[in-house]
């Protein structure tokens, strides 16, 4: 079969992915790393695979074909959209609002770290959770909508276990890079370096923040404020401040003793939150999440587009329309779930969807029928924040359950935090922070749905060793 790969706009640099060292952590649970190679080594390696050096125009699918920059027509027999998504960023043309999400705005993010004094991260999810923790020698202001941090991953007992070293006076020193980086010779840099969501690079990696230096200007290590249930309520640059007569607030000087100070100094732009409260600061990181990046695909085009602005597809990732499939970000997954999987835009499930999306374009190319792939039975996802290891594994967050549930807990500060979510008797999810060797067990329990109304709180006692037990 004949593989085409057609880069999304004009400004994306001949740099792809390339993932290696993939440990199978349990059945549904994968570690990877990922560096970046250039395209001509994937076509070196596929010959069936051909790189087209030129942004995507316009889908045209009635003619079965693809239209690119460069003015060529490309005729396909089936298609699959990967086009990913793009930061939903908190406003638009503002040049000291910048959205992290591909290499090109995560090496821009380092760049205008160098300089900073002091930076507002607006936002919630892994991007942010990573941010905080990892920049250096800068003054962090963490505005968040939520009570507790990373809502979208745990809840307030495990927020409360990460935020005690989040806010540790002598933090750790970091582990070594991992990820060798290679980009294309004498690639040329744009006057204007500020990257937009309309000159989207290749996605960021599950450990993109390893190997950029995120270091301020400043000598501390490290010197975070946590603004908790509060948005942005306007953004003011310089001369739009001093004209407004507000004033702005100096940085807490205490984790605990959040005594309000106005400050004298003056700020390139200043964030006013829906708290009332003002900070200046060097630039913003809008880390509010993103959006699927389905143009240019459905101009002129009849998709079914899901409530979250992806592509529909099936069990067998098919839009709506004949021969074109979707995978990762830019698609939702509108088949009937498992009862232990939901959809989010992670890294680990784009890999997934694509090598499904993959096999079923094959079956249906030679006539032949494919399951569901394994990956769909049970979310599982494996992570790193704040040093710790982090598995997440089914209804983690009870999703869905309703009140129709309890929570087991075990957490030993600086060390472990463990969490079951049980519904009549049964594991249906669990969130482990720390290296707890109890995410094959946990995962095996949820998918095989044994009762275990009869250990009861045993089921965590760390003296008892239950990996054994249920082996």
């Amino acid at each position: 079969m004949k593989v085409f790969l057609f880069k999304i706009h004009e400004k994306i640099s001949r740099i792809y992915f390339y993932l290696f060292d993939l440990m199978q952590v349990s059945k549904a649970l994968e570690e990877f790393e990922v560096e970046e190679q250039l395209s001509s080594m994937l076509e070196n390696r596929f010959p069936n695979i051909k790189v087209i050096e030129s942004g995507v125009k316009q889908l045209k699918s009635e003619e079965r074909c693809v239209l690119t920059e460069d003015g060529r027509r490309h005729v396909y027999e089936k298609l699959c959209l990967c086009a990913g998504a793009k930061p939903k960023l908190i406003c638009e043309g503002n040049p000291y609002v910048l959205g992290i999400r591909d290499t090109d705005s995560a090496q821009e993010f380092q760049k205008k770290l160098i300089t900073a004094r002091r930076i507002l991260i607006i936002g919630n999810g892994g991007i942010a959770l990573e941010l905080v923790y990892e920049v250096e020698g800068c003054e962090v202001i963490w505005a968040i909508k939520d009570k507790a941090i990373g809502n979208t991953f745990f809840d307030a007992g495990a927020a409360e276990f990460l935020t005690s070293k989040l806010t540790a006076e002598n933090p750790e020193a970091k582990i070594a890079h991992k990820r060798t980086k290679y980009t294309t010779e004498g690639r040329k840099k744009e006057e204007d370096t500020r990257v937009n969501a309309d000159s989207l690079g290749s996605a960021l990696g599950p450990d993109w923040h390893e190997g950029l230096n995120l270091k301020g200007t400043k000598e501390f290590s490290r010197k975070i404020h946590i603004e908790t249930v509060c948005e942005v309520k306007k953004i003011y640059l310089q001369e739009e401040f001093r004209i407004s007569k507000k004033t702005s607030l100096n940085f807490p000087r205490d984790h605990h003793n959040q005594s309000v100070t106005t400050e004298t100094e003056i700020w390139p732009v200043y964030v006013e939150l829906t708290n009332g409260k003002i900070y200046g600061c060097d630039f913003i990181v809008s880390a509010t999440g993103v959006t699927p990046n389905i143009e240019p695909f459905v101009s002129g085009n009849h998709f079914d587009v899901g409530e979250d602005g992806g592509l529909k597809v099936d069990d067998h990732m098919h839009t709506s329309l004949p021969d074109i499939y979707a995978a990762g970000d830019i698609c939702t997954a509108a088949w009937q779930h498992s009862p232990f999987w939901q959809q989010m835009r992670l890294w680990t499930q784009a890999r997934q969807m694509g090598w499904y999306a993959a096999k079923c374009m094959a079956a249906d190319a030679s006539g032949q029928s494919i399951d569901m792939d394994f990956s769909f039975e049970l979310f599982a996802h494996v992570t790193k924040f704040f040093n710790y290891k982090v598995v997440l594994l089914g209804k983690y967050n009870a999703q869905g359950l309703g009140s129709d549930h309890e929570l087991m807990l075990r957490c030993t500060k600086g060390q472990e935090y463990v969490k079951v979510v049980m519904q009549n008797g049964r594991m249906m999810g669990a969130v482990l922070i720390g290296e707890t060797d109890l995410e094959e067990t946990f995962e095996n329990l949820i998918l095989n749905q044994m009762n275990l109304s009869s250990y009861g709180e045993d089921l965590l006692d760390p003296n008892i060793d239950i990996e054994d037990y249920f082996d």
